[in-house]
């Protein structure tokens, strides 16, 4: 079983993945990818790098496959409940000015916590003046999303999470339940947009008040956040909302005087014109 990519070896996966399917993985750290494509190859029994890239370039579907597990999908309803109690507090109730409201969410995985953005939106009365663009690079993430459906286990920590957030009514009511699956009621996700998107490679669609990118800048390295820093804010309105993870940081980005902080313990930034 492989252990380790020689630096030579990983370079060469990446232009293979490049030029075959195109996406661009060089600007994401070299620890943690390495670390989730070994895992890939024990997943599906590729014993060499030599099989690795023979399947990449010859197997249909296999790339597909390796996508799943290099991208991160790890997401949750109304993950870190401070972050959404004080968009429900401070954030929303300023967006509520504007007559049409545009929300991003950037690398959105499986769609938890746009879902959980709509409740926020729905409870102000602000979901139908609300446009919510939810992106990712990953098709069969946005497939997922677009479902509304996740596994009834996962509904308990959710109903904490959505309490600890502020919640004002029953969280079941926002699904319904069938074969062990917890069912989002669709007149909730009514507003919102899922469609492809590369932070890497994609520009400007569209401008934004508030866009949330969180949990995904720890996975890349300093030039490709400085290169995304700088999209939000070509894709921000002036005075328009940042929000990244709580783990996350703009202290060394180039963009940082670009903006203002609204709040250093849920990592909120404002554009500042």
């Amino acid at each position: 079983m492989v252990q380790e990519i020689h630096p030579h070896d990983f370079s060469e996966l990446l232009q293979i993945v490049q030029q075959q399917y195109g996406y661009d993985f060089t600007g994401y750290s070299p620890f943690s990818l390495k670390r989730r494509i070994i895992r890939f190859m024990a997943y599906c029994n590729a014993r060499s790098l030599a099989e690795l890239r023979y399947r990449l370039l010859y197997e249909s579907g296999f790339f597909l496959e390796m996508l799943q597990f290099i991208t991160v999908n790890v997401t949750e309803m109304f993950r870190d409940p401070s972050f959404y109690r004080q968009l429900r507090e401070q954030i929303i109730p300023r967006l509520a000015s504007y007559p049409i409201i545009k929300i991003w969410h950037a690398g959105c995985a499986t769609g938890e916590e746009v879902y959980s953005m709509a409740i926020l939106l729905e409870e102000a009365g602000l979901l139908d003046r609300c446009r919510i663009y939810a992106t990712d690079l990953n098709e069969a993430n946005l497939i997922k999303a677009e479902s509304g459906c996740m596994p009834l286990k996962v509904m308990k920590e959710y109903t904490q999470n959505y309490i600890q957030a502020g919640g004002i009514e029953d969280f079941s009511n926002y699904y319904s339940v069938k074969h062990q699956q917890a069912i989002l009621d669709p007149w909730l996700l009514r507003n919102i947009i899922f469609f492809q998107h590369n932070l890497v490679t994609d520009q400007v669609f569209n401008e934004f008040q508030l866009i949330c990118c969180r949990n995904v800048f720890i996975y890349f390295n300093k030039e490709l956040q400085d290169h995304v820093v700088k999209l939000f804010y070509d894709s921000l309105a002036s005075l328009g909302y940042l929000a990244l993870g709580i783990k996350e940081s703009m202290l060394y980005n180039k963009e940082r005087t670009n903006f203002e902080t609204i709040s250093s313990a849920n990592k909120i930034f404002r554009r500042k014109s």
